[in-house]
């Protein structure tokens, strides 16, 4: 592989195709599939009530449960196809008045058909535990949905009544707006670097530039952009807190974060280890790191902006997009023929969109769409080493939901505390190859950017974790101006990053650019939590690869239907405990000291 001076052409980089989902907006297709989970739906709703009634009857409960199950995952599958295909078209085009449009239609018809089904969840949950499992036995092909009841079952003690539930799925729409005004309102920005104008994803890009000037125009023109807007992001922010706040008032949630454990299925125990373990490693970690980076680029302290930058001046390794490809299957293969198969289809299928251009938003995914269609991938490629290794990240993600589509839409669904697993494998998998290939010269270059990708998942989202935290603690005493919550930023990051990093005038606006504070609150955490997990996976591997691989293989294929206690179990892991997480940190750690040793 040679070395570029320049990241990949746009040309060279795919755009997917979604004609295999519909043609266009105006495609018959979208109504078509509209109408048959309207007639699904409708159907449900002609058992509403016979669930209850049929309490005493194991055996017919049992076959109401799998029919209303079956249905319910038929009109699921129709309005999250016209759901993804809407979300993935208008991702590209935030700068297209049409998309936003069609999607928030969109997002209102498919509202109103699944609010009219509600009272199904609502009656299984009005059952006993003991009626169900008897229905179970009774009607045993019933039995393949325990894993989705069970789930359902954690939000029982937090259910409205059902006109309060109605409300607020007929609400929701609208309340989406205010994410949709976010994601637009980021992706009409331009950051002006120097005599260019920069979109964010490039700015974001430029922040790692081998020239300290260069980042330093990034840093302040980004930090100019985001100054402009934080007056709006800010009100975005405390309208969805302020909304939160209500609902979960309503709920009898104890604290913010309490829904997202629930629907991750993970122990608000198990998160809070997790996170002491990684906030009391912040000294042997983060600030150890970025000391000794300091020291290597001739200096006492950093500038925010030297965080990620290379430790010379020297161009750094590009891969074009034929490289990454080759990379990130040969990474597969190495740890199993069946994920590299598995991969290689969305090479071959225009089913990735890695070309940046105006309008497309930042940051990257793989949307699952629903267990009967396939993925898309989604990224900005500069053709950097991170940029391989978040194609490997949602590649990952991909090859996870493929190989847990045969459960169906409803059981595939996975946990984000599992989701991240497979993502941060993929990652891990791809170092292992660079750092393998790569020359003395190039070791410490490489086990920086590990150090840092590992700082980056696991400590800079713990920190995330605690801004919101402190956000959402704070808005229950009224609205934060974009500067108190600038404030709050600094505050947990500065305490995150360690005295080596200077928090320069202009980076108390950069909490405005994190997307998942908008769109998903106390998602961030999974990060960690995958990161760490995954440390403990690759040990198990180097143990023994044979056996590791079906191993891994049966816990990706299954989906959501084991809890991440269930999942891990095989591999003699016990998340629950602290030490399982601080065991986590020492391995960063301990990267951090191989480090050190080279400087």
């Amino acid at each position: 592989m040679n070395a570029h001076a320049k990241p990949p052409a746009p040309s060279d980089l795919p755009e997917w195709d979604l004609s295999d989902l519909y043609a266009d907006r105006s495609d018959p297709r979208i109504d078509l599939d509209l109408i048959e989970a309207k007639r699904a739906n409708d159907t449900l709703i002609g058992l509403k009530g016979r669930f209850v009634e049929s309490r005493a009857d194991a055996a017919a409960l049992g076959a109401l449960i799998d029919q209303g199950l079956n249905l319910y995952e038929q009109a699921t599958n129709g309005l999250w196809s016209v759901g993804a295909y809407a979300s993935l078209a208008a991702s590209t085009a935030r700068d297209d008045a049409a998309w936003a449009r069609f999607e928030g239609d969109l997002r209102t018809r498919s509202s109103q058909i699944a609010a009219d089904s509600l009272f199904f969840t609502l009656e299984l949950n009005e059952l006993e535990d003991a009626e169900i499992e008897a229905a179970f036995a009774a009607h045993p092909v019933a039995r393949r949905w325990a894993p989705w009841v069970r789930r359902l079952r954690l939000s029982r003690p937090h259910e409205l009544s059902a006109d309060l539930e109605r409300l607020l799925v007929d609400r929701a729409p609208a309340v989406a707006n205010w994410s949709r005004l976010y994601d637009e309102t980021l992706a009409k920005l331009t950051a002006k670097v120097g005599r260019e104008y920069l979109t964010l994803p490039e700015t974001l890009n430029r922040l790692s530039d081998p020239s300290a000037a260069r980042r330093k125009q990034a840093a302040n023109g980004l930090a100019e952009a985001l100054h402009d807007r934080t007056p709006t992001i800010a009100l975005v922010l405390n309208t969805l807190a302020f909304e939160k706040q209500v609902e979960d008032r309503w709920r009898n949630y104890a604290y913010p974060a309490q829904s997202r454990h629930i629907a991750n299925e993970v122990d608000a125990e198990a998160v809070n280890a997790m996170a002491e373990a990684v906030v009391e490693s912040y000294a042997a970690t983060s600030h150890r790191y970025y000391a000794a980076k300091a020291k290597v680029m001739g200096r006492k302290t950093l500038d925010y902006w030297d965080r990620n930058a290379p430790l010379d001046a020297a161009a750094p390794r590009t891969y074009d997009w034929r490289e990454a490809e080759a990379v990130v299957l040969e990474s597969f293969q190495a740890l199993a023929p069946k994920f590299a198969d598995q991969a290689k289809t969305f090479f071959a299928r225009p089913w990735i969109d890695a070309r940046p251009r105006p309008g497309k938003q930042s940051g990257a995914y793989s949307h699952p769409v629903t267990a009967t269609r396939h993925p898309y991938v989604f990224m900005n490629y500069m053709g950097e080493r991170r940029d391989v290794l978040t194609l490997a990240h949602e590649l990952g993600h991909a090859v996870h939901q493929t190989l847990c589509s045969p459960l169906g839409t409803l059981l595939a669904d996975t946990p984000l505390t599992l989701a991240e697993t497979a993502s941060i494998f993929g990652e891990g998998l791809v170092f292992e190859r660079l750092l393998a290939e790569a020359s003395p010269a190039d070791r410490k270059a490489l086990l920086a950017g590990k150090i840092e990708d590992g700082l980056n998942s696991v400590v800079r989202q713990i920190a995330f974790h605690q801004f919101e935290t402190r956000f959402h603690d704070a808005r229950r005493e009224g609205e934060l101006s974009p500067d108190e919550i600038g404030a709050l930023w600094l505050e947990v990051m500065g305490e995150s990053l360690g005295p080596a990093i200077r928090l320069n005038d202009g980076y108390e606006h950069y909490w405005a650019y994190v997307s998942h504070f908008v769109h998903a609150p106390f998602y961030v955490y999974a990060y960690a939590f995958g990161d760490l997990l995954v440390r403990a996976l690759m040990e198990k591997r180097r143990e023994d690869p044979v056996a590791f691989a079906p191993l891994y293989e049966e816990m990706l294929s299954a989906g959501g239907t084991k809890t991440y206690v269930e999942a891990l179990a095989p591999f003699g892991l016990d998340p629950r405990k602290k030490d399982f997480w601080a065991a986590g940190m020492r391995d960063i750690a301990r990267l951090v000291e191989e480090f050190e040793a080279l400087v």
